[in-house]
């Protein structure tokens, strides 16, 4: 173990200033890091697609969940991206709708609210919902319309603005500039703490947690430049669920292969760096000593 620990001691030396960044959402690398991100949160956004660390820890997610999600007759993407739109047409779903309640100019197939979906109960086998239920004041009846429409083996992922440790703050009639100050927007009624999940659950929801910690590993979540314990959750509908313990995330087991991975790139790297450090210094007293010498030859003559 103790050649883990080691390796795990460069990686924190090396990852976070390695300058390549890769977008899982358009498959590209980024040469010289993101750009700001909302408020100007440094490194954040992809400059070709504009993806955020929610939407490329989305795109992660999904890619891990595709084998388990079959055939998918009704993706619905409740509030749309268009950072996200392309992942789930990566998914060859049979139907893709994307709703929402028209307020601003993004493009949907069908208006309407969480709190009422236009859909058969048990007829969307994979359903979005990120960043939507701290605007609805009643996220009760928009819980429990997620859990009527998933299918039997469907899937929901969620995500919400959310504070571990503390009770979810609300008020639906505070004022805008209170909202901004206790919600972080003039348009969230609430900030969610633990009891978000109990509320879940209360509504007929099962319930998984999962981070880029969690899935990824602390080092390969900083290289990607995610948030590492961003939390999204993957609910099923569940008459007889409860609330996972709170330090509880589903882990894949694959964090020692990419701390290899990333260890033998971050060497590999300083190996190069310091070659052309090597290299460069003896070329150029070579060209002077070159020169000197002509220089001392034509005098000569």
């Amino acid at each position: 173990m103790a050649h883990r620990e080691r390796r795990r001691a460069r990686l924190d030396a090396s990852v976070a200033d390695y300058p390549r960044r890769y977008c899982s959402v358009c498959d590209r690398v980024v040469d010289k890091g993101f750009d700001p991100g909302p408020g100007g949160r440094p490194d954040a956004s992809c400059p070709h697609c504009g993806s955020l660390e929610r939407h490329r820890f989305l795109a992660v997610a999904l890619g891990v969940l595709r084998p388990s999600l079959g055939d998918i007759g009704l993706l619905l993407d409740i509030a749309p991206s268009p950072q996200t739109t392309p992942l789930f047409k990566k998914l060859d779903a049979r139907q893709h709708v994307r709703l929402d309640l028209g307020a601003d100019p993004r493009r949907v197939d069908v208006l309407g609210s969480v709190t009422e979906l236009p859909f058969q109960a048990g007829s969307v086998d994979l359903l979005v919902c990120y960043h939507v239920l701290e605007h609805v004041p009643d996220d009760l009846a928009g819980m429990r319309e997620i859990a009527r429409v998933l299918s039997d083996d469907g899937v929901a992922l969620v995500q919400v603005p959310w504070r571990p440790g503390t009770v979810t703050d609300e008020d639906p009639e505070a004022p805008e500039d209170e909202r901004v100050r206790r919600f972080g927007q003039a348009d969230h009624v609430r900030y969610y703490g633990d009891d978000f999940e109990d509320r879940l659950v209360s509504c007929g929801l099962g319930i998984q947690r999962i981070t880029p910690r969690s899935l990824l590993g602390e080092h390969m979540a900083t290289w990607l430049h995610l948030v590492p314990d961003e939390t999204v959750w993957i609910l099923r509908r569940s008459d007889d669920a409860v609330v996972p313990p709170r330090d509880e995330s589903a882990a894949i087991g694959l964090q020692p292969t990419f701390e290899a991975m990333l260890d033998e790139m971050t060497k590999l790297r300083g190996r190069l760096v310091e070659e052309r450090k090597r290299s460069a210094a003896p070329q150029g007293g070579r060209r002077f000593a070159v020169r000197s010498g002509r220089a001392d030859r034509s005098r000569s003559r």
